[in-house]
């Protein structure tokens, strides 16, 4: 037999990009929020307060 033979096959299905789970979208909005709190805290923490005119 010749190996010069076209093969017809079907593709192979894509794979569905992955879906976030809502839960971990919460968590990753909730992380975000107390890491910016923390972050101004530090920030305001070590340069002394709040600048303005009058402080």
């Amino acid at each position: 037999m010749s190996d010069n033979v076209v093969k017809f096959e079907r593709r192979p299905k894509p794979k569905p990009p992955r879906q976030t789970p809502p839960w971990l979208k919460r968590l990753l909005t909730i992380v975000a929020v107390v890491a910016f709190f923390i972050a101004a805290f530090a920030y305001f923490t070590l340069k002394g307060g709040p600048a303005g005119p009058g402080f």
